[in-house]
C-alpha cells in the first residue's frame, strides 16, 4: 500500500510539473527553470533522499550525489536547499547511507557520481580501482571522542588498556585514528583493548543504552545524539586533541569529497562549480545554526535541536587544492606507515587530487 502511495504522489506530481511547464510555455516571461524535490522518510537507516531539478537550456547538467548520515551530509543540506530551489545550474539527487562501505561501491559503479567517504577508504578506492576515484576536498576535520558510562575512570589513553571500546566505523577513519593514537602510547588496538564493532552509530547506542558501564568511541554529531538519549555518558577523550598532541601525524582529517575520475574528466565545469558551491554550503551551515540545523532535520540526518548543538563540534569544513593535497598526503602517510592496508596497500598518486589545475 504505502509502494502504491508513493507512486499516485510522484505520478502527480510529473503531471503537475508538466502542467506547469505547458503554462510557462505559453506565457510571455521567457526562461524558467522547473524544479521537482521529494524526499524519503526518516525510518530507514540507509535513507534516500531526492532533490531534483528540471533541465533547462543553461544547466551544466545532473549530479547524483551520496553522503553518509552524519557530518558530511551535514555539510551538503544548504546546497541541497538551493537545488530544491532551483537556484543552481545542474541538478542534484541525493543519496544518503549510514556506513561508507555501502556508499563507496556505488561510487565506483555509477550509482553516484560524487560522494562523501573517509579519506582512507577514498584511497583505498583509488588503489583498488585504478585510478577511478579522485579527492575533491576534505570536508571534516577531527570529531572522534571518547565517552564512558558508569565510573571508567578514563583520563588518559593508557588508561583504555583493557577496555572493551564499542564503536562504528572499522575499517575506515575511526579504526585506523584510534589504532594510531593508542600504538603511538605503546598499547596495539587488536592486543591492548577489545573493539565492539557495530555497523552505524545508532547500533552503538543501542548496545549500551540499558548497561550500566561502558566505553564508546562516536563521532559528532552522535556524541550530542548519544548525551541527549543518555546525560550519563560523559566526554573524557578528545581523540582530535590526542592525535595533535602526538605532533608527527599531519591534520586528522576524517572525511573528503570523491568523484569518479570519468564523470570529472566529462564534466569539469560541473564539477568545478559543485566545489564552488559546496564550500558556500558549508560555511553558510557554520555561520547560520539555527537555520542550518532545520534544513538537517528536514533531509533525515539528525533532529533541528540536537544539530543546532552538534554542528559548532562538527568541524565541518571545504579544504580544496594544494592545501588539501598536502593535507590528505600527509595524514594518508601517517596511516600507511602505521598499516600500509588502511590505504589499500599503497599511497594515491598524484591523479588522485583534484587541484582544479
Amino acid at each position: 500500500m504505502l509502494g502504491i502511495n508513493i507512486l499516485e504522489v510522484v505520478v502527480k506530481k510529473r503531471i503537475l510539473a508538466i502542467m506547469a511547464c505547458a503554462v510557462l510555455a505559453l506565457s510571455a516571461c521567457g526562461k524558467a527553470n522547473v524544479k521537482e524535490s521529494s524526499s524519503a522518510s526518516e525510518s530507514s537507516s540507509d535513507q534516500t533522499t531526492v532533490a531534483q531539478s528540471s533541465e533547462n537550456e543553461e544547466s551544466l547538467g545532473t549530479i547524483k550525489l551520496g553522503g553518509l548520515k552524519g557530518p558530511t551530509s551535514m555539510g551538503m543540506v544548504k546546497l541541497l536547499d538551493d537545488a530544491k530551489k532551483g537556484s543552481l545550474s545542474y541538478s542534484v539527487s541525493f543519496d544518503m547511507e549510514d556506513a561508507p562501505d555501502v556508499m563507496a561501491p556505488k561510487l565506483l559503479n555509477g550509482e553516484v557520481d560524487i560522494a562523501a567517504l573517509p579519506v582512507n577508504m577514498g584511497s583505498v578506492l583509488f588503489n583498488k580501482s585504478d585510478g577511478k576515484v579522485v579527492m575533491l576536498n576534505a570536508s571534516t576535520l577531527g570529531i572522534l571522542y571518547i565517552l564512558e558510562k558508569g565510573d571508567q575512570n578514563i583520563k588518559s589513553i593508557e588508561d583504555l588498556k583493557g577496555k572493551t571500546i564499542t564503536a562504528h566505523g572499522q575499517g575506515a577513519t575511526p579504526e585506523y585514528s584510534l589504532s594510531y593514537i593508542l600504538s603511538a602510547h605503546g598499547m596495539d588496538i587488536n592486543k591492548d583493548v577489545t573493539m565492539d564493532w557495530k555497523s552505524s552509530a545508532d547500533e552503538v547506542l543501542a548496545a549500551v543504552e540499558n548497561t550500566d558501564n561502558a566505553v564508546v568511541m562516536l563521532p559528532q554529531p552522535f556524541v550530542t545524539v548519544a548525551q541527549t538519549k543518555m546525560p550519563e555518558l560523559k566526554t573524557v577523550l578528545d581523540l582530535t586533541k590526542e592525535w595533535d598532541a602526538i605532533g608527527t601525524g599531519g591534520k586528522l582529517i576524517t572525511s573528503g569529497i570523491f568523484v569518479r575520475s570519468d564523470f570529472l574528466e566529462s564534466n569539469k565545469a560541473l564539477v568545478d562549480e559543485f566545489l564552488s558551491n559546496y564550500t558556500d554550503s558549508v560555511k553558510w551551515i557554520n555561520e547560520n545554526v539555527e537555520e542550518a540545523s532545520k534544513l538537517v532535520e528536514e533531509n533525515g540526518i539528525i533532529k533541528a535541536p540536537v544539530a543546532a548543538k552538534a554542528i559548532p563540534y562538527c568541524n565541518l569544513v571545504s579544504i580544496t587544492g594544494d592545501e588539501m593535497k598536502k593535507d590528505a598526503e600527509e595524514y594518508l602517510k601517517t596511516l600507511f606507515d602505521a598499516d600500509p592496508k588502511s590505504v589499500g596497500g599503497a599511497l594515491p598518486g598524484e591523479e588522485f587530487y583534484y587541484t582544479g589545475k
